[in-house]
């Protein structure tokens, strides 16, 4: 574990676990590292190199003041420095769940030289259509209300709970992300939520330019992002969509054998294509 420095001075929180093909997983909005947890030990002993991290405002990183230091360009380059720090001049598996989908996607767009592939899980590339962004955006609003009103213990015990810990939130691996997330500061959640991930300009103009393959995973309950797989599975050239039986948003925790089971196959593919 880490903390690398970001361009700004914000202090990110990272780990890396194992040897080989880098894997970079980031969360999705008021989420941290330890929902990755369940992918940790079976994606490394795979043969990967698992980096997880926290956004700046999330987690165990720092939490600036300054609404300005959160934008879509701070979340493109701190994900390059975790990346450097990880694995410094490696090209690597770059990916996340719902938001860090789409801070993923921004990434490759703008850093193509620096990845081999994309899992994007429970994501979209962003919406178009003005009303459905400004639903999103409303949506984003009342999330960041609730943190700095009624704290994020409440918040991860609310109906949120089932896009920050899943359907099951009884499963050990629950348990632990709530409660990473219950620590949390509200006040850089909603800086986030606000100033990132509420904004941030959507990417399905630009699908058709990504060159590195993707696997897009999403779960069979999880009704809001059905189609957006669809959609990037379409538009990304070489992008293979996969449909997890029986889960909902955080695929990861609900069914980790069958999520990690295809995780590791699709970066045995992209390992083996480098070799």
């Amino acid at each position: 574990m880490a903390e690398v420095i970001a361009s700004d001075g914000v202090t990110l929180y990272a780990e890396a676990h194992g040897e080989g093909l880098p894997v970079l997983l980031s969360c999705g909005l008021c989420t941290t590292h330890v929902n990755w947890r369940p992918q940790i030990e079976p994606l490394s002993r795979a043969g990967f190199r698992v980096v997880v991290w926290d956004y700046r405002g999330h987690g165990r990183s720092g939490v600036p003041d300054d609404p300005a230091a959160y934008t879509i360009g701070h979340v493109v380059d701190d994900i390059a420095r975790v990346l450097e720090w990880a694995s410094p001049g490696r090209r690597a598996v770059v990916g996340g769940l719902s938001f860090g989908g789409l801070a993923s996607l921004h990434f490759a767009l703008r850093h193509p030289d620096r990845v081999r592939g994309l899992l994007l899980i429970d994501s979209g590339p962003g919406f178009k259509n003005p009303e459905a962004q400004a639903r999103w955006e409303g949506q984003v609003e009342r999330t960041a209300s609730f943190a700095e009103s009624r704290g994020l213990a409440a918040f991860v015990k609310s109906r949120a709970s089932v896009t920050t810990v899943g359907l099951q939130p009884e499963l050990p691996a629950a348990v632990a992300a709530g409660e990473a997330i219950a620590a949390q500061d509200p006040k850089g959640i909603a800086h986030f939520a606000r100033r990132i991930a509420g904004p941030a300009p959507p990417v399905i103009d630009e699908l058709a330019s990504i060159g590195a393959p993707a696997l897009v995973v999403v779960g069979e309950k999880d009704a809001p992002y059905l189609r957006a797989a669809e959609v990037m599975a379409a538009r990304i050239p070489d992008a293979e969509r996969v449909v997890i039986p029986g889960a909902g948003h955080i695929v990861n925790i609900e069914e980790p054998e069958a999520f990690n089971e295809v995780a590791i196959a699709f970066l045995r593919r992209i390992a083996a294509a480098s070799d």
